[in-house]
């Protein structure tokens, strides 16, 4: 199937999948399905990694579009001019189909503009590869990027847009052995990496549900809950904290909002024959039949750890959205460490964890939940291969996506491990 392809299917697919993440305000996670319905699964994947490049080299692109285009097209024509730059500078694909094609697309959807996007085309590719390598890397909007300066300063924000640039690696987190035939690279917190770029479906072991998809920051905050016997999961799905927790053997209510979600932790439950509670409801208002012994809220937030992975979210996430999620996440603090909620046990234990790299979603949040429950406090627990530096001493971790340089970085992510009294 995949040698008889059209060349233009998979890149027509890319430019409807950007179109509708720019249109619609959704992630390309939530857009794929309606976009792949008459692609095979080679289109897709191909359709999928040209999109995600589009995202993540966008100021490169423009930054070599800037001078043959007089002025701004209209998106649809930006964006396919913005796609076939990429994945000719990015990708190392041949210039002339890559032109032939998109001139074609849009010649069908544009077609007043199809000659420019020719002139222009033809124009960049002659300076390619150079002009590709000299560019500016990308920044991140102004809003965020101004954020992480005040928290981290110039070099180190500058270091994380140099990760997010590159494409991330493949992590798996086992649910027991290392499947024979399973290769990759052992992390010292104990995740296993493998290239980027690998079907998943097809990797030894995912039939028998031997291991599932994580970040390997993502990981770090059920570890911390190992030896706990009933656990809320809130904010769960998609399930990757939710299997860790079952396969550590702990009894786990696993909850969202959302019952799409929640669709995938059903699947991945049942691939990798684990076992959990679900309950489809709000975490703000649901009460269970008697207190837990620990809860892991991964509590909804800017996201913007995450942007190596889903490099779309800075056209979607904006500074107008972070007084309501901060809001979010203090009412859900609120919720587990008040004793007379019901749903923690006296002596319980919470992790609070968000991928935001803002401190307004982590170190600050925690400390205005302490300042109201004074009870409340921070426990110090190490995670075996954890570097002693990203731990502060009074407990929480934080994670970058400049981290780990040699061996491919991670996501950016907030914890925190509290008790209540007894």
């Amino acid at each position: 199937m995949a040698d008889t392809l059209p060349s233009h299917a998979p890149r027509t697919a890319a430019h409807a999948l950007v179109m509708a993440v720019v249109t619609e305000g959704r992630s390309l996670a939530e857009v794929q399905p309606q976009a792949f319905t008459s692609l095979p699964p080679e289109g897709q994947a191909r359709a999928a990694r040209l999109a995600l490049a589009g995202f993540r080299h966008m100021d490169r692109a423009d930054h070599l579009l800037r001078a043959p285009l007089r002025k701004t097209p209209p998106d649809p024509v930006l964006w396919a001019l913005r796609l076939a730059v990429t994945e000719m500078g990015a990708m190392g694909a041949p210039a002339h189909g890559v032109i032939n094609d998109t001139v074609g697309m849009l010649k069908r959807s544009q077609p007043k503009f199809a000659s420019l996007a020719n002139a222009v085309l033809r124009r960049v590719a002659d300076t390619l590869p150079q002009d590709w390598d000299a560019a500016p890397p990308p920044r991140l909007p102004g809003w965020l990027r101004g954020a992480l300066q005040n928290a981290y300063g110039t070099a180190v924000t500058q270091a994380i847009e140099a990760a997010q640039e590159a494409i991330p690696p493949l992590d798996l987190t086992l649910r027991g052995t290392r499947p024979d035939g399973l290769e990759g690279v052992a992390l010292p917190t104990g995740s296993l990496r493998l290239p980027a770029g690998q079907q998943v479906s097809a990797l030894p072991g995912y039939a028998e549900g031997a291991f599932w998809v994580q970040d390997a920051a993502s990981a770090l905050p059920a570890r911390w809950l190992s030896g706990h016997k009933r656990v809320l999961d809130l904010c769960a799905a998609p399930g990757g904290k939710t299997m860790q927790l079952a396969a550590l053997g702990a009894d786990v209510t696993a909850l969202d909002v959302s019952d799409a979600r929640l669709a995938r932790l059903r699947a991945n439950l049942k691939r990798t024959g684990l076992a959990a509670q679900i309950v489809c409801a709000d975490a703000l208002t649901w009460t269970p039949d008697q207190p837990f012994d620990a809860v892991l809220l991964d509590a909804p937030c800017s996201a913007t750890g995450t942007m190596r992975r889903h490099p779309e979210l800075p056209l979607l996430k904006t500074k107008d959205g972070l007084r309501e999620l901060r809001a979010l996440q203090a009412a859900l603090l609120d919720r587990v460490l008040e004793p007379a909620q019901g749903v923690l046990r006296p002596g319980g234990e919470v992790v609070y964890c968000t991928c935001s790299l803002l401190p307004a979603e982590g170190e600050e949040q925690i400390k205005a939940a302490l300042a109201r429950h004074p009870g409340a406090r921070l426990v110090h627990r190490p995670i075996p291969g954890l570097p002693t530096a990203w731990q502060s001493p009074d407990g929480p971790i934080r994670t970058r996506p400049d981290y780990w340089p040699d061996l491919g970085g991670l996501d950016g992510f907030y914890m925190a491990l509290l008790t209540v009294p007894q």
